[in-house]
């Protein structure tokens, strides 16, 4: 039944009374971040603030407040910098990070970027991973798979710096499977021939799957591609690899081959010296 404009009236009253005490929340935290910040200079206690700005941070979000949401846990970061305690710092950014990626993911990736190059400055790469998985992981919902790629081999990088020889492959071979998913065979067989050049993977079943799917793509093989990409090599991966992975192929691959084969045909150019 359509209100009555009485009902209509009331109804006006209550949503104008919500919008204003959220208003009047969302001045208090405004103000309350003053008080921090001159009771951190005041008490010299920079770590009971940036607790203090972490719950401001988690109130703005049920607010929805998100330019306040990164600010607070920004702050909070900064403060637990200055008690010299990378973890967290980090740790920070990732909340604020996680409270934003769904309502404003290029935000969320830029702190979860800026929480990975902490720990990566203090020699803790390995506390970083999540943050790695969690970044590809909006970068490939986003659809940006050139990011995502050069993430995931990022987080390789990374785990070269701290032995982590297994986390290490899978992500070379995540960054490959993500060049093939967007069709861009060219630019997975640069990755895959770059991360020949490292012994770890050279030697590792994720080089051989690898391989094997170039190999398979080489040929036009779609039922090759579509075996190997439920190998089990593959079911090891993270999921957003995975899903990705399973998909394969996508476009045309005997597209693919013609461009491969013609490449292979072209006439030696003997006054070429490149």
């Amino acid at each position: 039944m359509p209100l009555s404009y009485m009902s209509r009236l009331l109804l006006a009253l209550r949503l104008l009374k919500i919008m204003r005490e959220q208003k009047q929340h969302l001045r208090r935290l405004r103000r309350d971040r003053r008080c921090f910040h001159l009771s951190l200079y005041k008490s010299n206690r920079p770590w009971d603030a940036a607790k203090h700005m972490e719950s401001a941070g988690a109130a703005a979000k049920e607010l929805g407040s998100w330019n306040e949401v990164a600010d607070f846990y920004r702050r909070a970061s900064e403060l637990y910098i200055e008690c010299g305690r990378s973890q967290p710092a980090a740790d920070a950014l990732a909340k604020g990070a996680r409270e934003l990626e769904n309502a404003v993911p290029e935000e969320a990736i830029r702190m979860f970027t800026d929480a990975c190059v902490i720990l990566e400055e203090d020699g803790k790469e390995q506390m970083a991973f999540d943050l790695y998985r969690a970044s590809t992981s909006i970068y490939i919902k986003l659809e940006r798979y050139t990011d995502a790629a050069t993430f995931l081999l990022r987080w390789g990088l990374a785990a070269d710096k701290c032995h982590a020889v297994n986390s290490q492959c899978k992500a070379y071979l995540g960054a490959i499977l993500v060049y093939l998913y967007s069709h861009d065979l060219k630019q997975a067989e640069k990755c895959y021939n770059d991360c020949c050049q490292i012994d770890a993977f050279l030697n590792s079943d994720q080089n051989r799957c690898a391989s094997k799917l170039l190999s398979a793509y080489a040929e036009g093989d779609i039922e090759e591609i579509k075996r190997v990409s439920h190998s089990s090599t593959i079911s090891n991966l993270d999921h957003m690899i995975i899903r990705l992975a399973r998909k394969l192929p996508t476009g045309d691959v005997s597209v693919l081959k013609a461009e491969t084969t013609k490449e292979e045909e072209e006439p030696l150019d003997e006054n070429d010296l490149t």
